[in-house]
């Protein structure tokens, strides 16, 4: 073998070999210096739903801070997965960042069931409060949600719960007996509708339109702009403002993945979460007057507000459900989130 072609045998093995060491230190030591990282966002909510305005908001804000190294792809409306998939795929490995209804959280922590007690916030300003508290921050830091590879970022707000219902009126617990209701998964939420004499049906939001619309339920609980965004006004013939309840979401990352970032780079990314979260709490309240008027606007559906005596006659029947679930989601929490008022 002469000489010219040893050389150039050599020359080759010496550039595989040094492709070779670079990827290797990318999978042991995180990204590389020049590589666009990309964090694929899923969520079920509407493409105009205010999760939606928040997410792309983060998509923006990170992009910028990190001079487009980092690109959100932010995937609305179930379009990856719905929300119990999508925890399965992010605790797979499969999917980088989600935002589902804390009540989807229970499968980890029955604790997380608090979002679902009647009547325990009183006000947007209350809910806020409890985002900030250390009793929201040892939600986020527990071993189980860290032994499935879960990472809790940020809190964002959606909205009081408001009862729908096709057929008559809700102004009091007798009026819900004998009807089937859609909620998301939980045994709070079961109870709750059991103490005033209805039924449920545990079924996705992608599939509630058509469960209301076929009369497989009679009726549905969710925030104003959930029920203007997902077109409910068409489906249902009443609308109960009751503020008895909350829908509120929890943004979790992969935390291999988010280890796995350059330390600047995770720090660009957290601030510009930050950021999209103090814009989502400001629009979330908005957005839902918004929703509010247009459905009153549209006057495809009759609207009732609970009077203060209506009210008292809902936590009396509610009672039951605190007595039921105290030491499950524990009575340090319950009066810590009270006592936060």
């Amino acid at each position: 073998m002469n000489k010219k072609v040893k050389f150039l045998m050599f020359a080759g093995l010496l550039v595989l070999l040094m492709a070779c060491s670079s990827q290797g230190s990318a999978l042991g030591g995180g990204t590389s210096a020049d590589e666009q990282i990309t964090i694929r966002f899923s969520f079920v909510n509407a493409p105009m739903s205010i999760k939606a305005l928040a997410a792309n908001k983060f998509a923006e804000l990170a992009y910028e801070k990190t001079e487009g190294r980092v690109k959100v792809e932010v995937y609305p409306g179930a379009q990856l997965y719905d929300d119990d998939e999508s925890i399965d795929a992010i605790v797979g490995g499969n999917l980088e960042m989600i935002a589902p209804s804390v009540t989807k959280m229970v499968r980890f922590d029955p604790r997380w069931q608090y979002v679902d007690m009647p009547f325990l916030f009183e006000d947007e300003e209350h809910v806020l409060k409890f985002f900030e508290s250390d009793i929201a921050r040892d939600l986020f830091q527990s071993e189980i949600l860290e032994n499935n590879h879960l990472m809790g970022m940020v809190f964002w707000q959606n909205g009081f719960k408001q009862f729908t219902s096709t057929n008559k009126p809700l102004r009091a617990p007798d009026d819900f007996k004998g009807m089937n209701f859609r909620v998301q998964a939980g045994s709070v939420l079961e109870a709750t509708y059991q103490a005033i004499g209805a039924g449920t049906a545990t079924l996705s939001l992608g599939e509630t339109y058509a469960a209301l619309q076929q009369g497989t339920v009679d009726g549905t609980e969710n925030t104003f702009n959930n029920i203007d965004t997902q077109n409910y006004e068409e489906v249902q013939d009443y609308l109960t403002v009751s503020n008895h309840g909350r829908i509120d979401w929890a943004v979790f990352v992969n935390k291999p993945f988010w280890e796995s970032m350059p330390s600047e780079v995770r720090e660009q990314v957290e601030e510009a979460l930050f950021e999209a979260t103090d814009y989502m709490n400001a629009i979330a309240q908005e957005e839902n007057d918004k929703s509010f008027q247009k459905i009153k606007e549209g006057g495809n559906i009759e609207i009732f507000q609970l009077t203060e005596s209506q009210r008292q006659e809902f936590h009396q029947a509610f009672d039951a459900v605190y007595d039921e679930f105290e030491s499950i989601i524990t009575r340090e929490l319950i009066e810590g989130i009270r006592g936060l008022k």
